[in-house]
């Protein structure tokens, strides 16, 4: 069932995403080639649980981890490591946070020193893909109109979706209906409505759309190894806009990557 949210819990929401927001930024200013994803791990926990959060991820179905960490090829669900980062390596950071009984949930992925032309494009057309999503996540629009905004940007860049992994309702559980994919059809799927909240997360890759799992049962890499970026919000449905309850401002005061790009 899809629940739709008062106005009291859209605010505890709010504070819950701007929490995972400013953790991501805590992480943006420990990127740097030599530092482990686990040691970004570490900082990340410290950071959420000092103010007054539990991490989202960390036990949730077995996860090991606060974040998910997942370098060039991988999509999504990679597990921190001793893996250091290397000067034009990518990183989709992925994080969620457990405060006042709501969750919050944010993914950004970072150049760590500069990269090459063609990934530093699927990074800046995978961020302007989820911001044409959020411009669809209104009243009376359905889940179809924001996975086509997504598609129809990354494809016409030349780039491609990946199907099986989707967006999310969030709420007081990290994963609530509706399911929200990046790809679809205007005018079908579940209809939107003033107060549902919703992650939209484009995962886009530079090669095939197609993703292998590793034995590990979480990694989720692109089936040629080709790089893959991954951004995520967390919205509430508006009468005329979305309300974005997570931010990427915190994240690029510190990194100024995508300067003014909305």
């Amino acid at each position: 069932m899809i629940s739709r949210k008062t106005a009291e819990e859209i605010e505890l929401l709010r504070e819950s995403n701007l929490l995972v927001s400013k953790t991501l930024a805590e992480v943006a200013r420990n990127i740097r080639p030599g530092i482990s994803t686990r040691a970004l791990d570490r900082i990340a926990e410290q950071f959420i649980r000092d103010h007054g959060g539990v991490p989202a991820f960390l036990g949730y179905r077995g996860y090991p981890a606060t974040l998910c960490t997942s370098v060039n090829s991988v999509v999504v669900h990679g597990i921190p490591s001793e893996y250091q980062l290397k000067e034009g390596d990518i990183i989709s950071v992925d994080c969620g946070v457990i405060l006042n009984g709501y969750v919050g949930d944010s993914a950004y992925t970072f150049p760590v020193g500069p990269i090459s032309s063609g990934v530093f494009n699927l990074l800046k057309v995978t961020y302007e893909s989820l911001f044409f999503g959020i411009q669809q996540a209104v009243e009376g629009k359905r889940v179809g109109d924001i996975g086509y905004a997504v598609q129809a940007h990354a494809e016409q860049n030349g780039f491609s979706v990946v199907r099986e992994m989707v967006g999310h309702g969030i709420g007081k559980r990290l994963h609530e209906e509706p399911e929200v994919p990046n790809y679809g059809r205007r005018g079908t799927g579940a209809k939107l409505r003033q107060g549902m909240t919703i992650c939209i997360e484009p995962m886009i890759n530079m090669g095939t759309r197609f993703i292998v799992q590793e034995n590990d049962g979480w990694t989720i890499r692109t089936s040629d190894n080709l790089p893959s970026a991954h951004y995520e919000l967390a919205v509430a449905v508006g009468k005329e806009k979305a309300d974005i309850l997570s931010t990427f401002s915190y994240i690029e005061e510190v990194m100024n990557i995508f300067n003014n790009m909305q």
